[in-house]
């Protein structure tokens, strides 16, 4: 197998609480992992320590065989490694083509930052791609902050991928959507890895939809890794039907 991500005995500590124990996981070039686990599991935790927002206290975090253990998360970026956030990071008050051209002028490698935007042209190809891409001409020129909820998770994905990065992280992408937005996203990151090549990572809270996506889980309880495998291996699992299969399943019929 292929691996992109290779995240080796990771663990981080916030004064007495060790919030992640020991992880380790491998994420294959060009499919889809994903992290799921009950509130509290560590699945956040562990989502920023690989993507470099936090540094760990033990263990290693290697992308494409080089190790990036700590690197801040400019420098994963540089690495070809990008990420969403849980909560949307965009820019509210500029037009979604203004979005999108700001994260593509990191392609112009700070020769486009005091050029007229005119000048930036692997920018502006970019950001024309990401427009056929997502499908947001009738989109290009309203303010973010006035996108519905589904449209602005759309946009902050175009806006992670426009530095062509190799491997996506993407943290609870369908939080908040309705129930025809989360149908539309799953096709959409099924189609970024089967269509487009792209590794992604994910940490999802709706369970039908990892088990309908991934092509590898891995499960976190109390900060540690419980289990991992494919969907059907995963949902098999004793112990996570216990941990957490059954509580999803408790609170499903509430």
């Amino acid at each position: 197998m292929d691996e992109i991500l290779s995240v080796r005995g990771v663990g981080v500590n916030f004064g007495a609480l060790r919030a992640v124990r020991d992880v380790s996981f491998e994420a294959q070039r060009g499919k889809i992992t994903a992290v799921i686990g009950p509130n509290g599991a560590g699945k956040s935790s562990l989502f920023n320590l690989i993507s470099g927002a936090i540094a760990p206290s033990t263990g290693q975090v290697f992308f494409e065989g080089s190790e990036v253990t700590g690197n801040s998360p400019d420098k994963m970026l540089r690495a070809g490694l990008s990420r969403s956030f849980q909560i949307t990071n965009l820019f509210f008050e500029l037009p979604v083509y203004e979005n999108l051209r700001l994260a593509a002028q990191y392609l112009e490698q700070g020769r486009g930052w005091l050029r007229p935007v005119a000048s930036s042209a692997q920018a502006e190809q970019r950001v024309r791609e990401l427009i056929r891409q997502f499908t947001l001409h009738d989109k290009v020129n309203e303010l973010a902050g006035y996108l519905s909820h589904g449209e602005q998770r759309r946009l902050e994905i175009a806006v992670s991928l426009a530095s062509r990065p190799r491997m996506l992280l993407l943290d609870e992408p369908t939080q908040g959507m309705s129930h025809a937005d989360t149908r539309e996203t799953e096709t959409l990151i099924r189609n970024l890895a089967t269509e487009h090549g792209l590794s992604i990572l994910l940490v999802e809270h709706d369970v039908d939809l990892v088990m309908n996506l991934s092509d590898h889980v891995v499960v976190m309880h109390q900060g540690q890794k419980l289990a991992e495998g494919t969907p059907e291996q995963v949902r098999a699992n004793p112990q996570v039907q216990a941990a957490y299969f059954g509580e999803h399943q408790e609170k499903a019929s509430c």
